[in-house]
């Protein structure tokens, strides 16, 4: 099967909107608010049922007002019967994809179903690439684009979104605005009727704005076309995939949300093993399997080093790995032992969790996580306790007694010894090439924490347990095991 064209979809030259209203609460007022609110930079073209003025664009009454060449893109909020003739006049004036937000179609009834079936037939036959029905919308931050029904838009970034459900891209692109990690593109597929979720992701691999895929999925008609295509996508980039279904219930839930038809869920278990798909268990992990391929390069294999300021968070996290398919402790090499002995009290654990027992110094933390990380025995590091300096120094700047008693300079003090232990992370990660993830729950508890700012200013994800990390460094270490076999 050849790669589809979504080059219009996403980085189309303007857009035709179906149904504008000033309405405040349409679908035609909202998806038009969001284009022009985004900073979308081509041309829009409102159309409506009477002339006017919406957010200080003419309103037109006929797609065939639009200059010819001037839109890529339709994107049709209008119920099914209107919806076949504007996509005719919108082929005329050169549009090469719509996007139709309506529903009414194959979800709901057999009439529904088979306006659908027209739909799709007549967007082939006019050369235009159709997404949806029943969606809510496409996003792509670098032609700052977000033709959606709904908030939100994401600050961009690299990974590539496809869902077959609205609510999940929205889900997504909310905990890529809350941890900055960004999106490149994302599209809710809706009844898939034309463009299915593979052929988004396999553009998505030819996408020089995308290096990772994400995905929902509900249903499945062909397993072995999708098999032998998710495995040519996970050869050139990770995916990360949702399933919705697994269970019966959950089936029949799908079937009445998108027309989804069920499948056996050991069968797709097996088929992803196999053709390298990363399957998420709900939509926060899904995103951090994503964020995490996204900003961290591949490790060599799962020697793991665990940097900790406390004892017990390396404890869990020892069980953590222990408990993961790949991943192991690494053990500490002569050399890394006695170049740890010299910097760290006679306290120190002296083993990997590698506990500091809080000897930690302007200097430790930073000479430490070099030293560790550019060990030959060491594939892998999670640092945690970062943010604990910058707690307490919430904690003075709050209080009555700042900025007095000397407590200025040391709020300051905690909080630049934060980012530059967050910066000498990416930094040392960029150097050695290997991963490097931090967790705190502070990244959950008080985001505005200085040190989860600075993790997320370094565009990568501050993870708000260390089970988390593991996981996520668990899914890395697996793809790259798949990749080199």
């Amino acid at each position: 099967m050849s790669l589809k064209d979504l080059d219009p979809l996403f980085n189309p030259r303007g857009v035709i909107v179906t149904g504008a209203s000033t309405h405040p609460g349409k679908f035609g007022f909202v998806s038009v608010h969001n284009i022009l609110r985004c900073g979308y930079e081509g041309n829009v073209f409102p159309i409506g049922r009477e002339a006017g003025d919406l957010l200080g664009l003419d309103v037109l009454t006929s797609i065939d007002q639009v200059p010819e060449g001037q839109a890529d893109l339709i994107f049709i909020c209008t119920p099914p019967p209107l919806n076949e003739d504007f996509l005719r006049a919108a082929a005329r004036r050169g549009v090469r994809a719509a996007f139709v937000a309506a529903g009414g179609y194959g979800e709901a009834d057999e009439e529904g179903a088979e306006a659908e079936r027209r739909l799709v037939a007549l967007a082939s036959e006019l050369g235009i690439v159709l997404a949806g029905p029943n969606g809510q919308g496409v996003v792509s931050p670098p032609a700052s684009l977000c033709a959606q029904i709904v908030a939100p838009y994401p600050p961009a970034g690299t990974i590539g979104v496809a869902s077959q459900s609205g609510n999940f891209v929205s889900s997504f692109l909310n905990y890529a605005g809350h941890n900055n990690v960004g999106i490149s593109r994302a599209v809710s597929a809706g009844n898939a009727a034309a463009t299915s979720v593979i052929d988004y992701l396999e553009w998505f691999a030819q996408d020089d704005a995308t290096n990772v895929g994400l995905a929902y999925l509900e249903g499945i008609e062909d397993g072995r076309d999708l098999f032998e295509r998710l495995r040519q996508v996970s050869a050139t980039m990770p995916v990360v995939i949702l399933k919705g279904g697994r269970s019966a219930s959950g089936a029949r839930a799908a079937a009445s949300h998108t027309g989804a038809l069920a499948s056996d869920d050991k069968i797709f278990e097996g088929m992803a093993a196999q053709a390298g798909v990363i399957r998420a268990d709900g939509v926060q992990d899904a995103y951090e399997a994503a964020a995490t391929f996204a900003t961290q390069p591949l490790p060599d294999g799962g020697r793991v080093a665990v940097l900790t300021t406390v004892g017990g968070w390396g404890v869990m996290t020892a069980d953590a790995i222990a408990r993961s398919r790949s991943l192991e402790l690494a053990e500490l090499s002569t050399d890394l032992y006695a170049a740890l002995d010299e910097k760290l009290p006679p306290r120190w654990s002296k083993n990997n969790p590698i506990d500091l027992a809080g000897g930690e110094t302007r200097d430790t933390i930073v000479e430490v996580l070099e030293l560790v990380a550019a060990d030959e025995g060491v594939d892998a590091v999670i640092m945690l306790g970062m943010g604990i300096q910058a707690n307490q120094a919430a904690l003075m700047r709050s209080g009555q007694f700042y900025p007095d008693h000397g407590l200025e300079r040391i709020v300051d003090f905690h909080e630049r010894q934060e980012v530059r232990y967050a910066e000498a992370a990416a930094e040392t990660s960029r150097r050695v090439d290997k991963p490097i993830l931090i967790a705190t729950e502070l990244a959950t508890t008080a985001p505005t924490n200085a040190a989860v700012a600075a993790v997320s200013a370094t565009g990568r994800l501050c993870y708000p347990a260390a089970e988390h990390a593991v996981r996520a460094l668990d899914r890395l270490a697996r793809y790259r095991h798949w990749l080199d076999r």
